[in-house]
């Protein structure tokens, strides 16, 4: 189970930390013919085989980069500016569901991977922490961004991207408040 905890954790880091926002407009723009889209496969590759950490998986490697780099390219052929929230979360909900299949097929989840894969409260810990800041954040902002537009903000008077981290540093501190059980906290924040 840790194994598949990890290849989630690996997806989260190389679409939402590895991939910056001007990779993925040249992606949205050149489509399929964007050499973006196949670095962004070699990345999900190699963090799949770091993860792993053992040359045997690299068939494991190799088809997480091929199936990422497929995914992707069905969404860049069928996405439209008024239809990205829905090909956003559905790439997601592909690339997870890819992942746990393939996950499926190449693992006996009692595989023993060292003493940190043993460790699964870190490993879900690093998880949900990944997922509750950055993932969280860029998906608000997919969500939002309808209404985003019709908000007129003075740029000068504002900090750029205050707004991101503010957001991340809430949803970290509720999660580890309510890891640690003080509730008094949350409502404090």
């Amino acid at each position: 189970m840790i194994i598949l905890v990890k290849l989630i954790l690996m997806h989260l880091a190389g679409d939402f930390i590895l991939q910056s926002k001007s990779w993925v407009e040249e992606k949205e723009k050149q489509g399929i013919r964007s050499i973006k889209l196949y670095l962004h496969g070699l990345i999900h590759g190699a963090l799949a085989w770091l993860i792993l950490w053992d040359l045997r998986y690299w068939a494991v490697a190799l088809s997480i980069a091929v199936v990422h780099v497929g995914i992707d390219m069905v969404k860049l052929s069928f996405q439209k500016k008024n239809n990205k929230t829905g090909w956003f979360l559905m790439d997601q909900l592909l690339h997870v569901l890819s992942i746990v299949v393939l996950w499926y097929l190449f693992f006996n989840p009692d595989i023993p991977m060292g003493v940190l894969a043993e460790n699964q409260q870190f490993w879900i810990y690093l998880t949900a922490i990944l997922f509750l800041t950055v993932v969280c954040g860029i998906g608000i902002q997919v969500l939002l961004t309808n209404w985003a537009k019709d908000i007129h903000l003075d740029k000068e008077k504002s900090l750029p991207n205050a707004g991101r981290y503010i957001g991340i540093l809430e949803r970290l501190l509720v999660f580890l408040f309510v890891v640690l059980g003080r509730w008094e906290a949350i409502g404090f924040l």
